[in-house]
């Protein structure tokens, strides 16, 4: 290959390194080779783990204060900077990485830069983000191992060397998930997604050029031997993927895992008569971003009106053409693999044959679900309206704009709609609020008309990465 093609090292604990093994990060249209990437195998990776107390020990030099500055630091050079891209000495300016991110992932330049406005705001933002993580605590408790704050003896322990990060490839700001860790003094080790290693680096090398020190962070690209190694070795990890690779680690309170959101929309009985109010909201959330997010919604349950909605909302959304990577008014990503759009088209036009939903955006499409534009492979939106959750079309979620617009008399919607990990109910009504508050299996519940994809920094809408890697203890010193 080429030496001219960037080459992503493994960066062993912060030191590069490049293996035999490599593969190749292609252009989801043309096949075009954009980088190339080292990948390490199980072994290497047990190796370097023996080593994590001295990566532990890098941050701990540190105050957690200190930390947020530079994590603030580390922000701004990976919104605006030019940076190390490989060891091959090519750079990476800020406008490169939303292009080759573009290229490689499928989402257009405006996702692309939303997402980057996002990760950029939650590490300039990292102080209030471990405020209402922690409820106030005051970090010096951290820095020092114990303390004491409104009246309580405080102390706390690291409950990992390391956190481990199997990532996926689908939208740049889950890597938002691990910021935290690194004010926390908690060293990372990240395998990237297959087609998008180009996050976790940039934030690395954003982290390093900010003054955190390198050896805090693992890069390290692997196969699924690796990627188990890195989650049963760590002491804790994310893992992200579908229900099946989910499923395989749901009881392990060491990993937390980050699957289907099935987020929703709730409209109460005392409000189904103003919907018309609500399709615009409804509808962005549906389809921002791709609707490639956990909590984009991808059911709305209504207990009358479901045609009309599912009408409206098709009449909206039905229209959506793939368009140039760098138009700003992109709505829809690309599929790097293009047998996922295969895959997803099969499995709704199979739902649609078992009786009782409807594709309503199929009368407002002109042209197929599955659509390829200039060599690219995209997904349209898709709005199905469903009788009842019995239909295997109600409750699923795919990487494109979809939903399903379901019947279901409120009296029955929180027995009905299983776990949703943002639920944004419109309703006055306080005694459905009252059980929606008491309902466990919302994660995160807007009450009125908010975009399941409005989430606060603040407040995590699944897990709480402070109390993940840190545990409180009883303390008492004699001396």
């Amino acid at each position: 290959m080429s030496d001219s093609l960037p080459h992503l090292p493994a960066l062993r604990l912060g030191r590069s390194y490049e293996s035999l093994d490599k593969i190749e990060v292609k252009d989801h249209r043309t096949g075009e080779v954009k980088a190339l990437v080292s990948q390490v195998n199980g072994g290497i990776l047990k190796r370097d783990f023996a080593k994590l107390s001295s990566a532990r020990a890098a941050l701990k030099k540190f105050t957690v204060a200190e930390l947020v500055a530079l994590s603030a630091k580390a922000g701004e050079l990976f919104l605006n900077g030019t940076l190390p891209l490989g060891d091959r000495g090519h750079t990476q300016t800020a406008q490169q990485y939303v292009e080759t991110l573009s290229l490689t992932s499928g989402l257009p330049h405006v996702m692309v830069r939303r997402n980057m406005g996002k990760l950029h705001y939650a590490l300039t933002h990292l102080g209030e983000v471990l405020n209402g993580l922690s409820r106030g605590l005051d970090f010096s408790i951290i820095d020092r191992g114990y303390g004491e704050q409104f009246g309580t003896k405080l102390s706390f322990f690291p409950t990992c060397q390391a956190l481990g990060l199997v990532m996926p490839s689908n939208s740049p700001a889950v890597n938002s998930l691990w910021l935290p860790a690194v004010a926390l003094k908690t060293p990372v080790v990240i395998k990237p997604g297959k087609e998008e290693p180009w996050t976790p680096y940039r934030l690395i090398q954003a982290f390093i050029a900010a003054g955190v020190p390198a050896e805090a962070f693992g890069f390290y690209p692997t196969d699924h031997d690796g990627a188990a190694t890195i989650l049963n070795t760590c002491g804790r990890a994310l893992i992200f993927g579908d229900k099946s690779t989910t499923d395989l680690y749901a009881n392990n309170p060491a990993i937390e895992v980050h699957g289907p959101g099935w987020s929703k929309f709730l409209i109460g009985d005392d409000q189904i008569e103003n919907w018309r109010d609500y399709i615009d909201v409804i509808a962005g959330a549906i389809s921002d971003n791709g609707g490639r997010s956990c909590i984009n919604a991808s059911a709305v349950v209504v207990p009358k009106y479901a045609a009309e909605i599912a009408d409206a909302l098709a009449q909206k959304l039905g229209p959506i053409t793939p368009t140039r990577p760098d138009d700003e008014k992109a709505r829809l990503s690309g599929f790097a693999n293009p047998k996922m759009a295969d895959f997803i088209d099969s499995q709704i036009e199979d739902g649609l044959k078992t009786p009782g939903a409807e594709d309503v955006t199929a009368k407002y499409r002109n042209g197929t679900r599955k659509a390829v534009f200039e060599g690219g492979t995209y997904m349209r939106p898709t709005i199905v309206r469903c009788d009842s959750f019995a239909h295997p079309l109600a409750n699923k979620e795919f990487l494109c704009p979809y939903a399903s617009v379901v019947t279901c008399p409120q009296s029955e919607m929180l027995g009905q709609i299983g776990y949703t990990l943002a639920c944004s109910a419109i309703t006055k009504d306080p005694a459905f609020i009252e059980q929606l508050e008491a309902f466990p299996h919302i994660e995160r519940l807007n009450i009125g008309p908010v975009s399941t994809m409005a989430i606060s920094w603040d407040q995590p809408h699944e897990g709480n990465m402070f109390e993940f890697l840190w545990q409180r203890r009883s303390i008492e010193r004699a001396w």
